[in-house]
């Protein structure tokens, strides 16, 4: 299990990176801004039956339940999600529940991640719920992403900072990232990093600076260029 701390009245700090998992305003905010609304989910889930998720850094596992808590209020009838993560640093049960016990909204889908996070021996494949997958692999991505097969509607960004954990932002992974999303399919992460712009753009996404998330000033957010037309999405 990988170092961590509290700070700030009950932030969680990774030691390793320095860094913290979520914001300080509000984590559970940061994430439906950056990543729900960043890919345009809400909109896009009331036209479809099924949404693959990729995301580098399950972290304390808050963007996963943000998603599953939208996901059951913008739904279509007899839709399934697949939510799948990378962490090669994953953190202790007691660790998560600390850290997701800030938000009450989450009390019950907490508990159910927790269940299955305290029985995990490695990487996870589970079904979270009836129309919910979770695939959680546990190991470096830059390793595991080359050998998974699945498709993404959408992307989730959030390693740490690139500047304090730069291998999560490199220009091969990009590459290996953009071969596994649909044409037209998003990605948006916290970040406005010049290299990480620079990078997913080579990779074959379109890439614009939107406004970020509490402190931050921008963020990037994008799609990939393909045979849909999505030219004004951003």
């Amino acid at each position: 299990m990988t170092d961590l701390e509290w700070r700030d009245d009950n932030l969680p700090v990774s030691t390793r990176f320095d860094d913290p998992y979520y914001s300080r305003h509000d984590g559970r905010a940061e994430t439906a801004h950056v990543f729900i609304d960043g890919n345009d989910l809400p909109s896009r889930w009331k036209a479809q039956k099924t949404c693959t998720i990729c995301e580098l850094g399950f972290g304390t596992g808050l963007n996963f339940l943000e998603t599953v808590r939208q996901w059951q209020l913008h739904k279509p009838d007899d839709a399934s999600l697949h939510f799948i993560s990378f962490e090669q640093f994953p953190i202790s049960v007691d660790d998560m529940e600390r850290a997701l016990s800030n938000w009450t909204e989450l009390e019950e889908l907490k508990n159910r991640l927790g269940s299955i996070w305290e029985s995990q021996t490695g990487s996870i494949d589970t079904d979270f719920s009836g129309d919910i997958r979770l695939t959680v692999h546990m190991g470096d991505a830059n390793q595991l992403l080359p050998k998974s097969r699945f498709m993404a509607d959408a992307l989730y960004l959030d390693g740490f900072s690139p500047a304090k954990n730069p291998e999560l932002w490199n220009e091969t992974l990009m590459r290996e990232i953009a071969d596994r999303t649909v044409a037209g399919g998003t990605v948006a992460t916290y970040t406005s990093a010049g290299f990480v712009r620079r990078n997913l753009q080579d990779a074959g996404f379109r890439m614009s600076k939107i406004k970020g998330f509490g402190s931050k000033r921008e963020m990037l957010a994008g799609f990939k260029q393909g045979d849909i037309d999505v030219a004004d999405r951003y």
